[in-house]
């Protein structure tokens, strides 16, 4: 990969995993576009925070990531998937796991809250909410008839936006930071 730019896409097609060249608007496209959008405010989050273990865990993240817009970047009609784009049942055990863990170290929710609070937690709601548009380009793939998609990866995502929801919450905690609830009453 010494070369940047290849001019191969120029005219608005682009190779997937094994060289199949589809067009960039392509529905696979934008499925593993949003993962990659994704793993980078996931990198930017991890410049705002402080707490190790939460970083080390995002790091942990952004591989599957990487793993998952492998997985989504392979026609697998056409070409063979690699042994990394697999994600195990231990992976989503370990995000559950993270999301148990930290849940029971915060006060219990008295309401919706709004996305806020100290940086890096508003930053984690926007990968939150990017997550979650991750997940509907992912699903929309699969309902295309373009691919089924392993249900390891859909699980996978899904529980990646409530591990950033607690994380949120968990940023906020380790600041000092108030949550925002929302005010129903508001005119």
């Amino acid at each position: 990969m010494n070369k940047i730019y290849t001019r191969t896409g120029d005219k608005g097609m682009t190779s997937l995993v094994g060289g199949i060249r589809v067009s960039k608007t392509d529905i696979r496209l934008e499925a593993y576009g949003t993962v990659d959008e994704l793993n980078s405010f996931l990198g930017w989050l991890i410049s705002l925070i402080n707490d190790e273990t939460s970083k080390k865990q995002l790091q942990y993240i952004q591989n599957k990531l990487f793993s998952i817009g492998s997985y989504l970047a392979t026609d697998t009609k056409q070409t063979k998937l690699r042994m990394e784009s697999n994600l195990s049942d231990e992976s989503i055990l370990k995000l559950e796991k993270e999301i148990d863990d930290i849940n029971l170290s915060l006060p219990k929710l008295s309401g919706f809250i709004l996305p806020g609070g100290s940086q890096a937690a508003s930053a984690c709601h926007i990968c939150r909410t990017v997550c979650r548009r991750a997940e509907r380009r992912i699903l929309e793939l699969e309902e295309s008839g373009e691919e089924k998609i392993d249900e390891k990866v859909k699980r996978f995502v899904n529980r990646l936006s409530d591990y950033l929801f607690i994380l949120s919450r968990k940023l906020n905690h380790l600041t000092q930071t108030d949550e925002i609830y929302w005010d129903k009453s508001c005119e």
